[in-house]
């Protein structure tokens, strides 16, 4: 790490500590203000962030008796994590914060369950559905880096045929243990500028994700509806099952996010999906299709714990009181879009969360209150469409097991016999 490096991560990691905005929303504005780093000093900046994001609990704990600031979380790093000689310092090192880092060179690491799962006290404590040997391997887990996962659009082409033409431009492929349609890359190449990205063939794509579009399940001539479509993987992938026919109802309430969704359907070859701005989850766009669809997907918005490996702040930027707030909102988004699903059809209630008061707590009141839908086992689901994969009756993706992002999805059908509105 050179001078200049440490002083810009120091920099940095100070507006990252803060927790008011997402950190690679910082990093990129960092980045777009000072041209002048090449891609090297790029590089080494953004792995020390987000790897002192990664191991904070850890850190925080090292700094005492001092303060947690972005100085000393970084100079911790250096001297416990990372080894680094500690005359690469920017500035130079104080007295006291040579005798300091030479105490801290000399500790035994913090040994408590929220530093070595690197997971702060609350995220802990609601999961009760785990044991502590569970917890640390999923903070394990959520501490790696993610991989860059691929989806092939199968409109526009066959996956070993994709994988062939990847491996034979120098990319290190390898098919995804469960996704029939993913690819996953090794490091973190510039994908969007290969061919196949630019003519819609493969799309950037978590294995994850790719499952939940597909134990929707959504077929030709079908009446499908993605409720928090978001960018639109899902709804892609969705659209790509239809074979292009039918419809395809891309709601959500983000204007900016659906608008980024065209330029990604205009490359996809899709003309079935119709984008629709909604005001709230009981918009009069909502009630005009019940009763009608053969499928809704609701990958509602939650607190994003699986997505740690990506966005480790994450952790810190929610609460208890935000999962509270939260949980509300997921109980009426599934219950206003239940209201679509057809006798006979699927609802898919899905999330990219660890917490169980997000998951099954979510679904079990759902089903309480709405006697004419029942839980299809997930490794039913799965078996039919013969991905290799179980996980019981819901779907849990857990980052240490599955090298997926941490994804949770319960499968739903309307029963003839007692659907009513």
């Amino acid at each position: 790490m050179s001078p200049l490096q440490f002083n810009h991560i120091v920099k940095v990691l100070d507006q990252m500590l803060r927790f008011e905005s997402p950190s690679d929303v910082i990093l990129s504005n960092w980045f777009r203000e000072h041209r002048q780093l090449g891609s090297t000093d790029r590089h080494a900046i953004a792995e020390a962030c987000f790897t002192c994001l990664r191991r904070l609990e850890t850190l925080r704990a090292l700094c005492a008796p001092k303060k947690p600031n972005s100085r000393n979380v970084l100079l911790a790093a250096m001297a416990k994590l990372w080894g680094t000689n500690l005359k690469e310092c920017g500035d130079g090192l104080k007295e006291d914060e040579k005798i300091w880092l030479a105490d801290v060179k000399g500790r035994a690491m913090p040994d408590g369950l929220a530093q070595r799962a690197e997971l702060p006290q609350w995220v802990i404590d609601r999961m009760s559905d785990q044991d502590e040997d569970s917890i640390l391997e999923l903070g394990r887990g959520l501490m790696q880096s993610a991989p860059l996962d691929l989806r092939v659009n199968t409109l526009k082409g066959r996956r070993d045929e994709v994988l062939s033409r990847l491996i034979a431009d120098g990319f290190d492929a390898t098919v995804t243990p469960y996704s029939p349609l993913g690819i996953r890359l090794k490091g973190k190449p510039a994908i969007n500028k290969h061919i196949l990205f630019m003519q819609g063939v493969i799309e950037v794509q978590d294995e994850g994700s790719q499952l939940l579009g597909l134990i929707t399940g959504a077929r030709r001539s079908e009446m499908v509806v993605d409720f928090c479509a978001g960018a639109g993987g899902k709804t892609m992938l969705l659209g790509a099952q239809m074979h292009n026919s039918g419809r395809l109802y891309a709601f959500d309430v983000s204007e900016k996010r659906l608008s980024n969704l065209k330029p990604r359907l205009a490359r996809s070859g899709l003309s079935n999906v119709h984008p629709t701005l909604i005001a709230h989850e009981n918009d009069t766009r909502v009630k005009r299709l019940a009763g009608k669809a053969q499928r809704v997907l609701v990958d509602a918005p939650c607190s994003g714990m699986g997505t740690l490996r990506r966005n480790p702040d994450l952790k810190y930027r929610q609460s208890p009181d935000s999962v509270a707030e939260l949980n509300v909102k997921q109980a009426s988004i599934l219950a206003s879009a239940s209201r679509m699903v057809a006798v006979g059809g699927r609802l898919v209630y899905a999330t990219c969360s660890l917490l169980p008061q997000e998951n099954m707590e979510i679904v079990n009141a759902f089903l309480a209150a709405h006697p004419d839908f029942s839980l299809v086992p997930a490794s039913a689901v799965l078996a039919e469409m013969k991905i290799p994969l179980d996980t019981g009756d819901v779907l849990q993706l857990n980052p240490a097991i599955h090298q997926t992002d941490g994804f949770f999805a319960a499968v739903m059908t309307r029963n003839a016999a007692t659907a009513a509105e």
